[in-house]
């Protein structure tokens, strides 16, 4: 019983770990671009 409780805790840790390295490099190649990041959107940015 114990094993499938595990493989989930693991998938969901997983995606997690996905959502937040995805909006971390959002954020940097928003700021490479000059612009900034206000609620999930790239503002500002030049081009």
């Amino acid at each position: 019983m114990f094993r499938p409780v595990r493989t989930l805790f693991l998938m969901v840790l997983v995606f997690l770990a996905g959502v937040f390295f995805e909006r971390y490099q959002h954020g940097e190649r928003c700021a490479a671009a000059g612009g900034a990041v206000v609620s999930g959107l790239c503002t500002g940015a030049n081009g």
